[in-house]
């Protein structure tokens, strides 16, 4: 029997994405959508890309809620805590891929989000759901936090060196170019074509969300507190991030070792490709996919390791993720569904 999964904010770029997604997954199938601004109208009509491909009618969270083993929430932030609540009381799997229960301290959590932890215990049960570095906590349990794309991509970059201890944890730099559709599907002054187009900015220097989300995993990894400089830029493209980090190597280590860190500690990792010396990691190269590219550079000069990752924000960023995590979660193979070839071109 397929796992029944429902979409909770189906209409917007995450949502929609789940619903590319799920529905080639040969071990789930989409039971019912949601959607506030579109309640009542088929998704095909919001999207008709799916056109006869899916039809479904968005219904109500309620609906979705009743209909489904496992349910996805595709919702701004401070809007998952209730429903998920709802869900794991009833026995239900409930993967966010909002911000709710991805900052571990509620202090951080209000600093940055404005918001409170409405059930602590639960938040206490949820798992942080980045599978390439903290999948044994991931397995057997019902509440995800599903990462979003800086703080999937940056960490990835650096993750090696930092938990080997090769590099300097003081002074880490993650400097990130994002698609537009990291900003979701309302319209903004911000994303206006005539704004956007033949543009290239920094947002929200030094002070992003994101930026606490970071550094409580590299803080994990390190086992002390790593604090970041996090600045991201916007892309005049749909899709990709490209996460360029930059870090001092420790004295006495040398780029072969640290290469050697890196091999060995993604060798099992399908979705993670670590390109050879003299690639670039590209985000023409991952588009569509929840393929993670990591491509290792020496500034030789300055002893520093640049570390450069390419995901699509989309994918690996939010909708390939959670279905990584539900695939762990259901004891799935996680590439089950996930298997997907970028475009040459």
């Amino acid at each position: 029997m397929k796992i029944k999964a429902g979409i909770v904010g189906a209409t917007g770029y995450a949502g929609a994405e789940l619903v590319r997604l799920l529905s080639s997954h040969p071990e789930a199938e989409i039971s019912a959508v949601s959607s506030v601004s579109f309640e009542g109208q088929k998704l095909s009509d919001v999207y008709p890309s799916y056109k006869f491909l899916n039809d479904m009618v968005c219904e109500n969270q309620d609906a979705v809620f009743e209909k489904s083993d496992v349910i996805f929430a595709a919702l701004p932030h401070g809007l998952s805590q209730e429903l998920a609540e709802k869900c794991i009381s009833s026995g239900k799997k409930f993967i966010d891929l909002g911000a709710d229960f991805r900052l571990e301290s509620e202090d951080e959590y209000t600093e940055w989000y404005g918001g409170t932890f409405l059930d602590k215990e639960l938040h206490i049960q949820a798992a942080y759901g980045l599978p390439e570095l903290f999948r044994d906590n991931i397995k057997g349990k019902s509440l995800i936090a599903n990462p979003g794309c800086y703080t999937t991509c940056s960490p990835l970059a650096i993750a090696p060196a930092v938990k080997n201890g090769l590099v300097e944890t003081k002074g880490i730099i993650c400097d990130c170019k994002s698609g537009v559709t990291g900003a979701g599907r309302k319209p903004s002054q911000a994303n206006h074509y005539p704004e956007l187009n033949e543009g290239f900015h920094a947002y929200k220097v030094a002070s992003h969300r994101h930026t606490p989300e970071i550094e409580q995993t590299l803080s994990k990894l390190s086992g002390s507190k790593v604090i970041v400089t996090f600045v991201p830029h916007l892309l005049p493209v749909n899709r990709g991030i490209l996460a360029t980090v930059y870090a001092d190597i420790k004295d006495g280590v040398t780029f072969e070792e640290i290469r050697k860190a890196y091999e060995e500690f993604y060798k099992d990792e399908y979705f993670v490709r670590l390109l050879p010396d003299g690639m670039n990691a590209d985000i023409h190269n991952i588009k569509y996919s929840n393929f993670c590219d990591i491509s290792l550079h020496h500034d030789k000069r300055a002893n520093k390791l640049v570390a450069c990752s390419a995901i699509d924000n989309m994918v690996k960023g939010a909708a390939g993720q959670a279905i990584q995590n539900m695939n762990i979660i259901f004891g799935l193979d996680e590439k089950t569904g996930l298997e997907i070839v970028p475009p040459a071109f």
